[in-house]
């Protein structure tokens, strides 16, 4: 490129963006037979004598950053993938609010409470629940959590990753609305619901790894997994206070038939929104199709090969036991 102007030695900030324009230039630059994720997104122009003029790696590295900002000729939108990632982060946070009920919901359900007759009795509590109990039934959740986890990735890998993701929230919410029912028939029941809503929700963090394969460019795929499983998170902040004032105002059963409902719909509104592929949206810009599907095949991310599952390889891999550990 040019060399850096004198005039501009002295500004730190003009210094250090002309280093940047001379990185990307040359990155972009490099290797002239070697492909790259920005190589198809060439635009090049035609002269009227039929000479095709390419654009400066300058140039492609800007229209290759504002096809990834999903910006567009009307101005700035959101993308169908940043939707999605969204639309999971608020599934995500359903699934965690809805595992906050009942350690929310047992407090009231299990106090003895003041009685307003003529002589303020002390009543006992409506669930004559051990500590023992109380234990067993928060911890069951997590008996069919810890089951599902390995097939939920295989299942992933095999089918439509959105689905599995939108049917076991939609599941799990479903079996909530149960639990106040069976807190009244038997604490073993209870357990049971919860087991069952553990196993379908298993599979929700392998679902929205499967999701991503297809969604996700290559530069964008932290990004979007982020977006995603912060909902986890927010889930846990939003659901404790939320199910506190829904249990104090309406009762303790309100909280798993407020979030039941709301997982319900939140589903319906992901089987018709989600889609396991860019090329299977109808509402996804061309732009952006194309975008993403280069980007993933040009880095070979899409690429399977069939074959047997290496499993002596795992068990006698070092990091996967040091991610074991850790």
């Amino acid at each position: 490129g040019d060399p850096l102007p004198s005039s501009t030695m002295a500004s730190w900030p003009h210094r250090m963006k002309y280093m940047a324009r001379e990185f990307f230039s040359s990155l972009l630059s490099k290797g002239g037979e070697e492909k790259t994720l920005v190589n198809y997104d060439t635009l090049n122009e035609v002269t009227e004598d039929g000479a095709e003029i390419k654009p400066t790696p300058l140039q492609s590295w800007q229209r290759q950053l504002q096809r990834a900002q999903g910006c567009c000729r009307g101005g700035c939108q959101i993308t169908k993938r940043y939707s999605i990632a969204l639309l999971s982060s608020l599934g995500f946070l359903i699934s965690f609010g809805i595992r906050c009920n009942m350690g929310v919901a047992i407090i009231q359900m299990t106090e003895n409470t003041t009685s307003h007759l003529e002589h303020h009795l002390r009543a006992a509590p409506e669930f004559d629940w051990t500590p023992g109990t109380i234990g067993l039934v928060d911890s069951s959740f997590f008996w069919g959590y810890l089951v599902t986890q390995i097939p939920g990735g295989y299942l992933a890998s095999r089918h439509a990753a959105n689905k599995i993701f939108g049917v076991a929230i939609g599941t799990s919410a479903f079996l909530n609305m149960f639990i106040p029912g069976a807190c009244k028939v038997h604490y073993g029941l209870v357990m049971l619901v919860r087991i069952l809503q553990g196993l379908v929700e298993g599979v929700t963090y392998p679902a929205c790894h499967g999701i991503w394969r297809y969604w996700a460019p290559p530069l964008e795929r932290s990004r979007l997994a982020t977006i995603s499983f912060c909902g986890s998170y927010a889930g846990a902040v939003v659901g404790m206070p939320l199910s506190g004032i829904l249990t104090e105002g309406l009762g303790w059963e309100s909280c798993f038939y407020v979030y039941g409902a709301m997982g319900m719909l939140w589903s319906i509104m992901w089987w018709f929104l989600s889609y396991e592929k860019p090329a299977d949206c109808p509402s996804i810009s061309e732009e952006e199709k194309i975008y993403i599907e280069t980007t993933l095949r040009e880095s070979g991310v899409t690429v399977i090969k069939e074959g047997k599952t290496p499993w002596k390889a795992f068990l006698t891999s070092m990091p996967v036991y040091a991610i074991i550990v850790a």
